[in-house]
Parts: structure tokens; sequence; C-alpha cells
């Protein structure tokens, strides 16, 4: 007999939700769920195929533990025993900086990957962390922490109230949205326009995005923050500066425009293709919407000048008078944020507390470039220990970051590695032992770190939709386990980690003047929390203490986890308000427009005046029904325009002697790939494009469908030496590249 649960759908950052059809304990169907407070229904191809994902074959069922230099099926306790060995054994010969964290996109997308991975990294003490933040998103991080103090305080744009909206390097058709949190973004897109809205989208590809758009400006891959730039130029020199309610709370505006005062439209057009005409047009549009906001994605932090153009994106808004304010681009608050402090000076945001043992990367946000990890693990130096052991989690870097063949060999030669992964790939099969989470279906769901970036207020939770499988282990338990076995605890009860978060979390708490639990006692606070797990009670806590919160009682119709688990389908909590001073964490309190690591950067965008890239320049794309590499083994994810084929305008293609179809050879300073070549006036001249994740062919993974079409991997083109220097993040877009045909070398 089937029956129907409700989901939050894990497979990209919409969060929408779902309702599964369930027969005994298989996911046979899902479908938008019409009350979802948020989705209201929509649904996705990769929601669609929740089912699929969830049962895919391939995923692993029981720990496997690395005898005799092969991976065997093992016990859960034989595996911690081996993770506890492994760690605690290069810990204490080499120190804690020696073993290397990695975590990776769909760690985001879990309770568990919210709630343990900070637990883990304060028990190890060590200081080789790499995520997937430093192949995306981490110049928008660094953006933010310098403007507003908090590396996590990321203005959105208001989607459903806006009156203009400028895309440059975002394709939301296909992506659904990125550090933007947003059920049915396309759906959104065309309100927009029914409502007699602009759309304008700056990207080198004609994306479906871009199609819809009012305006589309195919600027050059990597000129993204010349551009940018420009506009801000064009708003100081016209005298459509508009700062309004923002200019209490801003510092810096004079010095900003002088700051901008050499990137004229006239100067920057010849760098990025785009007419000055053009750049004057944009700005004028900007300034003279009612409302407006600018927002910029992956196309615009992976390049050169990734930190100053996520910077610029916010200096538009700001210089438009369209931060903080509804239309424009706001800050949202999640239920689980923590309770709000009275505004006024912080502490700040700093970079470079310390760097990277062999390039000297500086970290930010606590991170280093995951381009660095192959040399942290395979070169000696005179400044410490290389990486001898990892612990990876959901991670594929072998695949995702430059030059996966040094990195393959480089975690051949570890000490010890440890992946929590559901699949056998491209990187896990490394691992000396590697413990499998359960399909999403059996495990609970809250969106912690996607709510502080979604474009409504809204708490959603979903208990798990079937049973835990006898013999699997819960992902949080696995958490856990793996904290007190890496960190000296091996043993001991699991309950003692979320215990532990509890106790320092509320005594913390109970000390801070604006707390509602302020003077109260915590062991008191703690016996009144309510939840079936210890993940569920630390919810609730974090419930409790929001700004949304019942304060433990001071505010009985605030949240609660009791409240939450009555409103199946989720509790409203508005549209995006106007939040300024609060957010900010600065050491003055204010909007710091030219932050001192900004301005050092900006001469060395300027020199970019004079340099425009000859040959043609490769950039990447996303398909609605792909996220990175982890779901191409499922068969209703992959075909049709899911390929792995180069992208090349016909005009680039007859000067070289490619016809669409042929075989192609594609060069980079990393390497080499053979791949199809697609010929397409989307791209334009002296543009190619080829898709991330792809490279399913190496031996020892366990992905039956994905090794059928397994593509090729484009980040091996790169060596990992192009990085933009304030975030460690990777250049993959705008990269030189040789083309030939096979036939021809």
């Amino acid at each position: 007999m089937s029956r129907t649960a409700l989901r939050i759908c894990p497979l990209c950052e919409a969060t929408c939700g779902l309702t599964l059809t369930v027969e005994g304990t298989r996911v046979t169907g899902a479908r938008g769920d019409r009350d979802d407070v948020f989705s209201k229904g929509f649904i996705c191809p990769k929601g669609a195929s929740f089912g699929a994902v969830d049962g895919d074959p391939d995923r692993l069922r029981t720990p496997l533990v690395r005898r005799d230099g092969e991976l065997r099926e093992a016990t859960w306790e034989e595996a911690f025993d081996a993770v506890a060995a492994g760690i605690r054994g290069v810990v204490e010969r080499y120190g804690a900086n020696s073993v290397g964290v990695v975590l990776g996109n769909p760690n985001v997308h879990t309770m568990a990957g919210a709630l343990y991975p900070q637990v883990l990294l304060a028990g190890l003490g060590t200081r080789s962390v790499f995520t997937a933040s430093t192949v995306d998103q981490m110049p928008k991080h660094v953006s933010s922490g310098l403007l507003y103090g908090d590396a996590n305080a990321i203005p959105v744009p208001d989607l459903d109230h806006t009156d203009h909206i400028l895309l440059i390097g975002a394709n939301p058709l296909e992506s659904n949205g990125s550090l933007c949190t947003a059920p049915d973004f396309p759906g959104k897109l065309k309100a927009l326009k029914a409502r007699g809205g602009t759309l304008t989208v700056i990207d080198p590809r004609r994306t479906r995005t871009a199609k819809l758009a009012d305006r589309h400006i195919a600027v050059r891959p990597g000129a993204d923050a010349l551009l940018l730039a420009a506009m801000a130029h064009v708003l100081f020199e016209e005298d459509l500066v508009e700062t309004g309610e923002l200019t209490p709370h801003l510092q810096g505006l004079d010095e900003l425009r002088e700051a901008v005062r050499d990137f004229t439209p006239e100067a920057v057009s010849a760098a990025c293709d785009v007419d000055a005409s053009v750049t004057r047009t944009l700005a004028r549009e900007l300034a003279a919407a009612p409302t407006a906001a600018v927002y910029g994605r992956i196309g615009s932090c992976t390049v050169p000048h990734g930190t100053l153009a996520s910077w610029l994106v916010d200096v538009l808004n700001i210089l438009t008078g369209n931060l903080d304010r509804p239309g424009g681009a706001l800050f949202p608050q999640a239920a689980t944020d923590r309770t709000p402090r009275p505004a006024g000076p912080s502490h700040g945001f700093g970079l470079g507390r310390w760097h990277s043992r062999v390039s000297q990367h500086p970290e930010a946000k606590g991170e280093l470039p995951l381009s660095a990890l192959a040399e942290e693990i395979d070169t000696a130096t005179a400044e410490g220990e290389p990486i001898r052991a990892i612990v990876a989690v959901a991670t594929n870097p072998v695949l995702s970051a430059p030059d996966g063949d040094r990195l393959d060999k480089a975690l051949g030669s570890l000490d010890f590695m440890v992946s929590v992964d559901p699949y056998l790939n491209e990187t896990s099969h490394h691992a000396h032992v590697v413990l499998p989470p359960p399909p999403p279906s059996q495990s609970p769901h809250h969106d912690f770190a996607f709510n502080t970036l979604a474009v409504r207020n809204q708490v959603r939770y979903t208990r798990p939709a079937v049973p835990l499988e006898p013999g699997r282990m819960a992902e949080t338990e696995i958490f856990a386990r793996l904290i007190l076995a890496a960190t000296g605890m091996h043993g001991a009860d699991p309950s003692a980690v979320d215990d532990l978060v509890v106790g320092q979390t509320l005594g913390k708490a109970v000390k801070e003047p604006y707390s509602p639990v302020h003077g109260r006692d915590p062991q008191e606070l703690a016996a009144l929390l309510e939840g079936e797990t210890g993940p569920e009670r630390r919810l609730d806590m974090m419930l409790r203490l929001g700004p949304y919160g019942d304060g433990f009682g001071v505010r009985p119709d605030g949240l609660s986890l009791t409240k939450l688990l009555a409103h199946p389908h989720g509790i409203d909590l508005g549209p995006l308000r106007s939040r300024l001073p609060q957010p900010l964490k600065t050491r003055s309190g204010k909007v710091e427009l030219l932050p001192q690591p900004i301005a050092d950067d900006l001469p060395r965008l300027r020199e970019a005046l004079r340099h425009k890239a000859d040959g043609l320049v490769l950039i990447g794309r996303r398909h609605l029904r792909s996220n990175n590499s982890w779901m191409h083994n499922v068969p209703a994810l992959t075909g049709g325009t899911n390929r792995c084929t180069l992208h090349i305008h016909p005009e680039d293609a007859e000067r070289l002697g490619l016809k669409d179809g042929v075989a192609v050879r594609v060069r980079g300073a990393g390497g080499e790939v053979v791949t199809e070549a697609e010929l397409t006036d989307a791209v334009r001249p002296g543009v190619v494009s080829l898709p991330h994740g792809w490279g399913h062919d190496r031996p020892g993974t366990r992905l039956s469908h994905a090794l059928k079409d397994p593509g090729v991997n484009v980040n091996q083109l790169l060596d990992g030496s192009l990085l933009d220097p304030l975030s460690g993040n990777a250049v993959l877009n705008g990269v030189p590249v040789k083309l030939a045909a096979l036939a021809t070398l």
C-alpha cells in the first residue's frame, strides 16, 4: 500500500517542498507540495527525480575499510575503530595541521552537514580546511565580510517586488539560483516582466536566462569587475548617486568616488568588448528604476577579480539606494539565526590570519584554497608537515578542483583518509574508510544555511519520510561518532557531542545581556528542550533563541520545534525587511565602502585595462538536471541537453576547421582533454564552454551509469595557479585554451 510523506528537496538551493509517494520503504514518486509556504508546488526535474536519486543501486549500504590494499565491507564498529587509529596516529605523530578537512557542496544540503563540521574542526584544531566554496562563492563571502563585517551577511534580490534586476554571471533558469534561495526563480523573473519590470543579463553565453532578458550583454569572460566599475563611475560622473536612507550607515563614499575614477566606460570598453554607450545606458537604467537589484553569481566569482566583482555588485546596489530596501537587495533573517545583537561597532572581518604552507595563500573565512590541496599533500617544505590524513565529507575534488590528475596521485599517497560519502567516486575510492550516509528519504531536513539566503523569511522542517533501514546509521550519528573518533574520545556515547554543543550554546546565551534567556540557569533550559533526537533538540534550541523564537517561554507566540512540527508545510515569516544597521559587524559599525584589502587590489584591476588576452577563452556552464558531479549517476538526470560537449561559435569553428560532432582536443595550462564539438551561436565568438563536474572514467569507482557516458574533466585544463588573491577562489572562467581537430594532431 502506498502512502505520501512530505520532504524538503535537498538537491539544489531552491529548497522546494515535495510530496513523496512511498511504497513500503521505497520512494516511487515525487511532486511539488502545493501547500508548502515557500515553494507553493513548484518542482524542477531534479526534485521530480528524488526517488531515482534516493534509490540509486550504486549507493553504498555498509561501511568500507581498506584491508590488504582493497576496500571491503565492514561493521560500523570496525570502521570507527579504523578511523580512531588512523586519525589519532597522524595527529599524535605530526600535529593537528597534518590532518586536512575537505567539505563538498552536498554537505550544506543536509542537517548533519550544518550541525557537525564546526564541532569536528574545533575538536581537531586543524587549520588545514578546504571546501567547495573556493571553487564557487568565496569572493562573495569575502566582499560581504569586508563591507559589512560578516562574511555570511549576503544581501539577496527582492525578486517578488523589484522593478529592475541586473544579473551578471548568473543563469537561474538552469541553476535555480545560488546564494539566493528562491523556489521557481524562473517564474519570479517572468512575473517581474509581466508587471512591467526590466531584466538585464550580462553573460558571455546566451543562456536560457539571457533569452528571457530585455537586454543581454555578451561581456568578455573575466571582465565583469571592469564593467561594474565603469557603471559605478557613471553614477558618480553623472550625479546619479542617491543613497537615501542608507547615507547615515555609510563610510567612505568620497574615497569610493576617487577609487573608480579611472574606470570610465571608454577606458574599459576594449577589455570588456562592451561599447561605452551601452555601459552608460546600463548605469542610467539602474539609477532610474523605482527599485532595482544587481545580482552576481558563479560566473562573476570564478574569475581573476572575483572579489572585486562581488564587491561592486553591492556597491551598485548601495549607490542607487537599493541596498536594504524592499524591491532592492535585503538581508534575510533565518529562524535559526543567533539572537540579534544590538547595532554598533563590532569585531570586523579579517583576512590572512594564517597562510598555506607551500604557496603561502592567505586563509579566507577560515579556509585555504581547494586549488592548493594537492601541493599541501605532496610538497615538503620547512614550514611544517605536509597533510598526511584527510577527512573528506561529501566531496569530489578530483573532479571539482583544478588539476585532478595531481590531486588523484596526492590522495593515493596519504597515510590515512576517511570519506563520508554515499558513493565510491573519483575521490572517495582513495579512502581507507568510507562511511556511507543513508539516502535522503531516511534523514530529517532543515535548511540552516539556505534560509539565511532566502528571498522570503520562512521556516520548515521535515522528519524522515522513510524509517532508517536495518544496518544503516543516521548521518548525524555518523558525524558524532566521527568527531569522537577523530578527537580522542572514541567509544563515548555519540549523544555527548550534541550535549556538549547544547551546554556551550546555552552557557553563552545566559551571559549575553540582549539574550531572552539572560541570567537563567543553562541546565534548566537544557531540560526544557524538545525533540526525539540530539539534532532535533539542537534545532529546538536554535529556534527558541532565534529572532522569532519563544525565548524559552518569554514570548509565548514565538517559535519552537513543537510549534514547527504542528505546521508540516512550514511557517511563513513574511517578506524581507530593512534591517540596517543591525546586521553590521564592522569595526566602525557602518558599511565600509572601500575596505583596505579592496583598495589594495584595485591597481591589479587597473592593470587589466591594458591587457586583453588573444585567442580563445574557456567558460563553464550549468545544466538544469545536474548539480556538479554528484547527479551524473542517475539516468533520469543525464542525456538530452545534459551532455559534456564543447560549445563553440560557428565562426571560430570554421576558422579552426572544426565541424559539429567531431572530436576536438582542448589544451590548457594544466593538461588536455578530448571531447565533442557542438557548434552554437549561444556562445559569443572567442569563447568556448565545457560543463563542470564530468570525467567519470577513472578506475576504482562504482558509478555504473556515469561510466557509460563519462565526459571529460574541464578542470584538468587548469593547473591551479590562477586564483583570485583576496579570496583564494579558483579562476575557472576566462582562461586561455587552444583547440585542434583530433585528426590534425
